[in-house]
């Protein structure tokens, strides 16, 4: 598996693999043929059909750094390598001098077809739970532990600026208002839903309101191409931020502490992204807001100081239920429901701790089993539900106007 740091990335939304991932290349792209006098961009499946909304053709702008590009939707190719394929194109003297296949694969990866892996070497030599969870118990470890083996300890510094990021980006969309930019003229809710309390509050009812604002506050910041961090992408950047920050501030947790539990997260997520997907165009929205949901859940079992078994039935039961959701942004815009489903996916992680707490020795499905499943339901998912804004909530939204 790779580095953390491929994994949690600060940067621009809203989509890391429609924004992150082209502005990577495009930027890879120009500084690898510097005397290029001009650039085509052709964007294939997803990002051709919902790149307008996700602001991929300004990202590829900016990666070019003013530098002159044209950019063309082709949203009739079929067979291709993966549904966020892009060809970029190079001219020198009217002729083409350079031409590149970039896949954006999720999380604000990309792959250069032809050119090997080594811009992001594998530093986990485990890849699966099961391995990683024998390994620890082996040693009497914590799944921090072995993350902190594997990467050193200036992993630290790193996940305390994730963390920093996380908390910034909360508390910058709590105060927040107006309308988010797009033909939805959806308007802000965080702060509403931050400050108004209800006339006869219980406890509960105002720790699911606070939840709510958070992941609302951060997923509304990338809604807005505001700098959020994937975890495991923009679309789903909402969900850990809410549950670890609504649980330092009830229960007093440091900074050490939600770093390691970021770190026991992230692990959950690497796996995912390893022997799955974290990308909604490939898999759907199972493969992002049911990663954040996993991620959050294993994250949240380790602040609370549970055991290995415990961590993985959070993780699992998370990712369970949310198998075989789709992903269809109305209007391609990373908004409705993408925003509303961060808030409800960060109230399932805390709801999959406590059945955790209670229940784990029970249980009769692994984190590896589940993470197997979720991708076999994704490639199985018709392209109408995969990032395409042709089918589901975008196909009822649009036929009805």
């Amino acid at each position: 598996m790779e580095s953390l740091r491929e994994l949690y990335r600060i940067g621009k939304g809203p989509s890391s693999s429609h924004t992150m991932g082209p502005y990577r290349a495009a930027q890879a792209f120009a500084d690898a043929n510097p005397h290029a006098e001009m650039f085509e961009v052709y964007l294939y499946g997803s990002l051709a059909k919902t790149g307008k909304g996700h602001l991929t053709d300004k990202a590829i702008e900016e990666g070019f750094g003013g530098k002159k590009v044209k950019i063309y939707f082709d949203r009739e190719a079929v067979d291709l390598p993966h549904p966020n394929t892009m060809d970029f194109i190079a001219y020198q003297d009217k002729q083409e001098a350079s031409r590149w296949r970039v896949i954006s694969v999720g999380g604000g990866k990309i792959q250069i077809e032809g050119k090997n892996d080594a811009v992001n070497p594998h530093v986990y030599h485990l890849d699966s739970f099961t391995e990683i969870r024998r390994y620890c118990e082996e040693r009497h470890w914590q799944l921090w532990q072995y993350a902190e083996e594997e990467e050193g300890p200036e992993l630290w510094p790193f996940l305390h600026k994730v963390w920093d990021q996380m908390k910034n980006t909360v508390y910058e969309g709590l105060e927040a208002e107006g309308e988010l930019p797009g033909s939805l003229h959806v308007h802000r809710k965080a702060k509403y839903l931050y400050t108004q309390r209800h006339m006869d509050e219980s406890a509960n009812t105002k720790y699911n309101r606070i939840v709510c604002s958070y992941a609302f506050a951060a997923s509304e910041q990338n809604a807005c191409g505001g700098i959020v961090v994937t975890a495991p992408t923009c679309g789903s950047c909402g969900v850990m931020p809410a549950v670890l920050l609504y649980s330092q501030n009830k229960m007093g947790f440091s900074d050490q502490e939600m770093a390691r539990a970021l770190a026991t997260g992230g692990i959950m997520g690497n796996l995912i992204k390893t022997n799955a997907s974290i990308s909604g165009a490939e898999c759907g929205c199972q493969a992002e807001i049911g990663s954040a949901c996993s991620m959050a859940s294993a994250a949240l079992a380790q602040l609370y100081e549970m055991d290995l078994d415990q961590i993985e039935y959070a993780a699992e039961l998370a990712m369970e239920h949310h198998l075989g959701l789709t992903c269809d942004p109305i209007d391609g815009l990373v908004q409705i429901p993408c925003i509303e489903r961060n808030a409800v996916a960060a109230m399932r992680a805390l709801d999959s701790l406590s059945l955790a707490n209670f229940l784990t020795h029970t249980r009769k499905i692994s984190f590896d089993m589940v993470v197997r499943t979720m991708y076999e339901t994704g490639k199985d998912l018709f392209s109408k539900y995969k990032e395409t804004s042709e089918g589901g909530l975008a196909k009822s939204y649009r036929d009805r106007q």
